[in-house]
């Protein structure tokens, strides 16, 4: 059942992407629309039979409402001021996360690592903000396109955190300062190599804690092994010590009798 639901999801979102094509949807607009409203079907009776199923205990699960609300916002009529609706159709695809159990786990830790991410997005922030009030007084009379007021220099240095042609930008400003290089590379050197980097480490961090790792794994096994041989071993000395002492009960009644 899970994996028919899977591939209707699959189904269902390359469907939705080839209506967006207008020479598809000429030659076959009216079996796209239809293997959507099937899918929209098969959903909707998905959900029914899991409410019908679990009642109240289908509330309990994240996930549930997750489904749930995907399906709601898809029977919505996407007519009028609700026609925005018709592109959040796409989202459909998002079940595949509910639906692949690997998936799942990969976003619940990622969920698990939010707090650590928002502290480091947090310190990203400040750096952000500290090296624009530096940037807007250094550089804004000499390149205004880029530095004018604070709203700008946030955003010129963002783009240099993301590596968008930061080169361009420094050459700009070195053209009337050529000792800018050391702030343009102390900047990049802070925001990028060191604050994305320790975002990227707590994230990696969340997923080896909500996953053991292969080695892991085959310890926990051989573990496991290990103690149903030790188990199994105490079990035949239990037989054994049974054995040797119902002859010396038997003697000892023996002799009582005589």
């Amino acid at each position: 059942m899970q994996r028919a639901i899977i591939a209707v999801i699959v189904i269902n979102s390359v469907t939705i992407g080839m209506e967006t094509s207008s020479h598809l949807m000429d030659r076959a607009g009216d079996l796209l629309h239809a293997v959507d409203r099937l899918a929209l079907a098969i959903f909707t009776v998905e959900i029914a039979a899991r409410l019908y199923a679990y009642r109240r205990e289908f509330w309990s699960d994240p996930w549930n409402w997750f489904d749930a609300i995907i399906v709601v916002v898809a029977l919505v009529p996407a007519t009028g001021p609700l026609s925005v609706l018709r592109a959040l159709r796409i989202l459909r695809a998002l079940r595949l996360i509910s639906a692949v159990p690997s998936m799942r786990r990969v976003v619940n830790a990622l969920l698990t690592a939010v707090p650590g991410m928002a502290s480091i997005i947090g310190l990203l922030v400040l750096m952000i903000y500290i090296a624009a009030v530096v940037a807007t007084t250094l550089f804004g009379d000499i390149v205004p396109e880029r530095f004018d007021e604070l709203p700008r220099s946030l955003f010129t240095l963002f783009q240099i955190m993301t590596g968008d042609d930061w080169g361009s930008v420094a050459q700009e400003v070195m053209e009337h300062k050529p000792w800018a290089w050391m702030f343009f590379i102390a900047y990049i050197l802070m925001s990028t190599f060191v604050a994305l980097n320790l975002f990227i480490a707590v994230v990696v961090n969340a997923m080896n804690d909500a996953e053991p790792s292969p080695a892991e794994t085959q310890a926990q096994a051989e573990l496991e092994t290990v103690k149903r041989e030790l188990a199994a071993v105490n079990a035949k000395l239990d037989q054994l010590l049974i054995r040797q002492t119902s002859p010396a009960n038997g003697r000892g009644r023996r002799h009582q009798q005589l």
